[in-house]
Parts: structure tokens; sequence; C-alpha cells
């Protein structure tokens, strides 16, 4: 047994350092410790440990101690429904990483996980919210990581309305940008995520690759095999191959980790999966009361009751989820899921968009130091035309002048020949007179 849980730390240890990233840059004794504890997100071990290293970090004055207490807390209160301490976590968290940009990845890590906790508790148009603010964090920056975490969490607001169309579509967009963004790591719960909408579309085959394309990093991330052995017992069921079904869930029983990789409402679907399946109806039913979120009871006791041929009481369950579902709708605001879904989509045409209004501001401003050159250019000419005009004006007046003077000193020069004519014509009568 010693040596059973040798191996078994070792392998936790290994496992986690494959899958878990070191965002936050600590020392590696510290983010071993860390990744182990994530490995096992539901283990509430993890709240000693959470509390130890918020104290650290309260003594060290260190956020990046903080930051990993409380992303190891979060998950832990969830699973206990405590979700005011869940809401506190939280925002404390986006408290302390909104205004750091060189700690983005880990941000939009943990917002992820919360986003997915705030959809698993029926808080729907809540994670819608944050989605549209993660994605418009994600564009302003260009984050390739939490855009893919933005249509992650889009998807499965789409997969709890049941549009598995969508759901699958933003999934597909979220593994191309989880590819950009070179986080691997990230691939392998995409593709489950991927498989269990194409279950319920029916295309069972398509279901099974994207199983197998999650199972290939097993190799990397063990921790991964139960959640690829959940996703290919739920395909069987709903191919109707019992005997592969319960061979999955088996196998899941005899694992150790299984309880704390997994969260307990999905362990106690399955369960209800498999004691329907062995006819067990009754206490399965008695099994589904233990559900957290009234959705799903009312949906597993709807089947329940129907299978036990009391349908007066299968017909409320299902009247009650219609209404369920109505009110979700109503509660959502399903134009802000449409808007979000075309903002998503069409991210692309916004950069491009972007890209066109720098360029237009960038011609506006060639064109306004043209208009401002030519303008200038214009000035110049007509002062040059105008000081052309000026000197030839000069010329001709200076021209006129000269004329004028000579045509003076002629008239002069004439007025003094008549007046000598005159004087001489006076002259010769005199003499005449005297004669």
């Amino acid at each position: 047994m010693r040596r059973f849980l040798v191996i078994l730390c070792l392998s936790l240890g290994l496992a986690a350092q494959a899958q878990i990233v070191n965002r936050l840059k600590v020392d590696q004794p510290t983010f071993l410790l860390y990744a182990q504890a994530r490995m096992q997100p539901y283990n509430p071990a993890n709240l000693a440990l959470a509390d130890s290293l918020y104290q650290v970090g309260v003594r060290k004055g260190n956020l990046r101690y903080k930051c990993l207490a409380l992303s190891l807390e979060m998950p832990v209160r969830y699973e206990r429904g405590e979700y005011e301490r869940m809401d506190v976590i939280a925002a404390e968290l986006k408290g302390l990483l909104g205004k750091r940009k060189d700690l983005r990845d880990f941000y939009f890590d943990v917002w992820d996980q919360y986003n997915e906790f705030l959809l698993k508790a029926d808080r729907v148009s809540e994670a819608v919210l944050e989605a549209r603010a993660m994605e418009r964090l994600s564009l302003e920056e260009r984050n390739p990581l939490g855009r893919m975490y933005a249509y992650r969490v889009i998807g499965l607001i789409q997969s709890y309305r049941n549009n598995s169309y969508l759901a699958g579509q933003n999934l597909e967009e979220a593994v191309r940008f989880c590819r950009e963004a070179r986080a691997e790591q990230e691939l392998p719960n995409l593709f489950i995520l991927l498989a269990q909408e194409q279950m319920k579309m029916g295309q069972f085959t398509q279901a099974h690759q994207s199983c197998t394309e999650a199972a290939s990093y097993q190799d990397f991330f063990p921790g991964l095999e139960q959640k690829v052995l959940i996703t290919r017992a739920l395909i069987y069921y709903a191919q109707g191959d019992l005997p592969a079904f319960n061979t999955c869930y088996q196998l899941l029983q005899e694992d150790p980790l299984y309880p704390l990789q997994t969260d307990i409402e999905d362990r106690t679907q399955l369960d209800i999966t498999y004691l329907r399946s062995q006819g067990q109806l009754e206490e399965a039913l008695v099994r589904s009361q233990s559900l957290l979120t009234r959705r799903n009871r009312l949906e597993q006791q709807y089947h329940l009751y129907a299978g036990l041929g009391d349908y007066d009481k299968a017909y409320d369950c299902l009247f009650n989820l219609m209404e369920e579902k109505d009110s979700l709708f109503i509660k959502v605001q399903n134009e802000d899921v449409a808007i979000l879904d075309a903002e998503m989509d069409n991210a692309q045409l916004r950069e491009e968009a972007q890209r066109m209004k720098a360029h237009n501001q960038f011609a506006m401003l060639m064109g306004f130091f043209l208009m401002f050159v030519a303008a200038f250019l214009a000035v110049l000419v007509h002062q040059w035309r105008v000081r052309d005009n000026l000197e030839r004006m000069k010329a001709q007046q200076n021209s006129m002048l000269m004329a004028r003077r000579a045509f003076q000193q002629a008239l002069n020069a004439k007025e003094a020949e008549n007046a000598l004519k005159i004087k001489l014509l006076q002259n010769k009568e005199y003499n005449s007179t005297e004669l």
C-alpha cells in the first residue's frame, strides 16, 4: 500500500508539472505543491494549503502567492455550494490581477474556471456578462489565450441552452485559438467538451474521434483519463451499448483519483445513469434528490418517472423543466447571447475594420498634409505672381513717368522758344517804330 501511495504521488507530481503551467512564475517547490493540488481541485485538503499560501503572501506582500491560494480555494467552495465565498474569491482575484498585464494568462485561466462554476450553478446571465467582459479584454489586448477561454465559455453557455450546433462551432474556434496561443495543455479538455456536443447531436463517430484526440495526451496529462472515460461512458450509453458503458463505469469506480478529480454533480449524474442502465429506477430516483441544480434534477426525474410509468409526475417534471428553460431565456436575454455570438464570430472582421480605420486615419492625415503643401505652394505661386505683376506695373509706371518728363521737357523747350520769338517780335516792332 505504501509503495502504491509513493507511486501515486510521483505520478501526480509528473502529471501536475506537465498539465499545469507555472504562469505566475513562482519558485519550483511552491509550484509543485500548487500543481498537485490543482490536479485534485475538489479535495477538501486544498483549503489548508490555500490558507497557508495566502498567509505567506500576506506576510511577504506577494500577490502571486495570494492568487495561487485563491485559485485553489474556489473549486472547493463551489463543490460545497458556498457560492457567496466563491464570488468573494473571484472578486479578489480580479482586484489583484486586473491591472497586471504580465499575469494575463493566469487571470484568464481562473476567470474561465469561475465562469464554468457560474454555469453549473444555474447563474447563466452572470456567466454571459463575464464571458462578454473576457472577450472584450482579450480582443483589446490581442491575447489568443483569452479568446480561447472566451469561446470556450460561450460554447458552454450554448450547450447549457441545448444548442449543440452553436456550442460545437464555438468550441472549434476555441481549439483554433488554443493552438494559436500554443496552450496545448488546454486542448484535451476542449476535445472532451466537443465530444459531448457531438454526442448530443448523434454524431457518435465524431464524438469517439474527439475522445481519441483527447486521450492522445494522456501520456503527458494522466489526470485526463477520468474525463475521457466519463465521456466515453456517456457516448456508449447514448448509443445503447450498455456493456461498454458498464465497463467504463467500473473502471472509474476503481480509480482512487476519480472522486478527487471530478466534481460531485458529474459523479452523481453518472451514478444515476448507471442505475438506470441496471433497471434500478427507484434507487436512481432517490439518488437524483442529491443533485445540486434544479434543472439537472428535473431532467433526470422526468426520464425516471416515465420509466416507472408514473406519467403524471413525469409530465409535472417536464412542465417545470420547460418553465425553467423559459425563465432562463427571459433571464439571460437572448439578444445578449446573440450579440455575444456575433461579436465573437466577427472578431476578425472587427480587427480588420480597426486596421482599415487606422489606414484611413493615416490616409486622411496624408491628405491633410498634401492639401497643406498644395495650399502653401499655391500661396507661394500667388505671391510670386503678385510680385511679378507689381514689378511689371512699376516698370510701366517708370516708363510712363520718363515719357511724361520727356514730354514736359519738350513742352518747356517749346514754351521757351515761343517766349524768345515773342521777345524778338516785340524788339522788331520797337525798332520799326523808332525808324
